[in-house]
């Protein structure tokens, strides 16, 4: 019993979480007659919402918005499968995904500890009570604590500052100069959505690669779902973990898709640097490796196009030339200093990302790093899974349907269904193209 002397509520699966990861299982669950509940600390799909500046689109197109018995039918954001959902599309999308099979979610229920209690069971401590269970997944993915870095300690108590999760628009922010730290996925964005509203952006750029959004008459990402980039495993990745860790690539959805070119930002009177170091005495301190990032941005989007080079001449596939692209800008000289006030800087979005915080679950499931020992979600103790991770099974985890896909193989082995981890993957197709598909994310996004 519980402290109070109630009997804690118990349930074959416990999900904690209810995003597209929890709910996409979910569905799999609610199909089988599996007795299960989704525990989420706030609402349905919250982070599409909150987590997510007004400008946002997803950076993977429309026609990979792909859940288990709920796919994009032009609903949502608009009629072009090849266009790109807005914030509020995508978190309506997830939502309505939630009603239409009445998925079992608990809103406002936070999971504050999961231990196990003898061989099949597990105890979960929630803020409504205690919970049992007979199979616990865990799928909160693995982006729980905005990093900051200790040069944030030093900004000038006058400069405004906040992480990228906590960005909504240009407005926000008071009025003059902005340093956006990081050129990731959403520090390119951010970077290129106060550009637009006619701000002062300085950009301390890392070592992110970018993609061109489109190449030979199609977006990027179709030709790579065709080559079957995304289905590539964990343990088959050049580089192992290390790969698996890299930024993603940049480049945006917005006003219909296009490329992020930090060079043209620079030409039209963005600031671009290197890495930042640190910030001392109101001086921004920054690595000389702006002109090295740049070009590896570069040499990366046109690897990209080689590969489709190679897979279009080796199909003899009728898709039409296109020149490659140009270096718009360099840099002359790198300056490796910036005076924050002398720049006019008066605010600093934080846009160097986010770490797994796993600290409730009292199972010994983590590595010395603090990541889940775990294979397509299953981890060495019996009944406990992950769900929703990075790389968890391949670089589509991430992505709508690669989560689809996982949920369905994690349904599989909570009923009992023989594992299908050495099967060939499934592939979905194109609305008009043969071709395979699987969605951060969004990542995405």
């Amino acid at each position: 019993m519980n402290a109070t002397g109630t009997t804690p509520e118990h349930h074959a699966v416990v999900v904690v979480g209810a995003g597209q990861a929890g709910l996409s299982l979910s569905w799999h669950l609610r199909a089988r007659g599996v007795d299960h509940v989704l525990l989420e600390r706030d609402r349905t799909a919250h982070e599409w919402r909150d987590g997510r500046w007004d400008a946002f689109t997803l950076v993977t197109p429309n026609f990979q918005c792909r859940l288990p018995g709920w796919s994009y039918s032009g609903e949502f954001g608009g009629t072009d499968p090849d266009g790109f959902m807005p914030r509020d599309e995508v978190h309506r999308f997830v939502t309505e995904y939630a009603r239409s099979f009445g998925a079992p979610v608990r809103e406002g229920v936070a999971v504050t500890s999961l231990r196990q209690e003898g061989e099949h069971r597990f105890s979960l401590d929630t803020t409504a009570g205690r919970f049992t269970a007979d199979h616990v997944v865990v799928a909160t993915g693995g982006y729980h604590t905005p990093v900051v870095p200790a040069a944030a300690e030093r900004l000038p108590a006058d400069v405004t500052q906040l992480h990228s999760s906590a960005y909504r628009g240009p407005d926000q922010l008071p009025a003059g100069a902005v340093l956006v730290v990081g050129s990731g996925q959403s520090g390119a964005q951010i970077a290129e959505d106060l550009h637009l509203a006619g701000r002062r952006v300085h950009l301390a750029v890392g070592n992110a690669p970018r993609c061109a959004r489109r190449y030979r008459g199609r977006d990027c990402i179709a030709w790579l779902e065709d080559m079957g980039t995304y289905d590539v495993t964990a343990a088959e990745v050049p580089g192992g973990a290390a790969a698996q860790e890299k930024t993603n690539h940049y480049m945006t959805g917005r006003d219909g898709g296009r490329d992020i070119d930090l060079r043209a930002f620079a030409r039209e009177g963005m600031g671009l640097h290197g890495r930042l170091v640190d910030v001392r005495d109101g001086v921004a301190r920054f690595t000389p490796t702006l002109g090295a990032a740049l070009d590896h941005a570069d040499a990366v989007a046109e690897s990209i196009k080689d590969g489709i080079d190679r897979w279009i001449a080796a199909r003899g596939i009728d898709a039409p030339a296109e020149e490659r692209y140009t270096p718009v800008w360099r840099p002359e000289g790198e300056a490796t200093e910036l005076d924050l006030a002398a720049a006019g800087v008066t605010s600093v979005v934080w846009s160097v990302g986010y770490r797994a915080d796993h600290r409730w679950i009292e199972v010994g499931v983590f590595d010395g790093r603090g990541r889940p020992r775990q294979t397509r979600g299953v981890t060495g103790t019996p009944g406990l899974f992950f769900l929703g991770l990075p790389w968890m099974h391949t670089w589509g985890s991430g992505r709508f349907a690669g989560v689809a896909r996982d949920a369905e193989f994690l349904a599989d082995r909570i009923t009992g269904a023989p594992p299908v981890a050495e099967l060939p993957l499934q592939h979905d197709h194109h609305h008009d193209q043969d071709q395979d598909h699987e969605h951060r994310t969004v990542g995405v996004g």
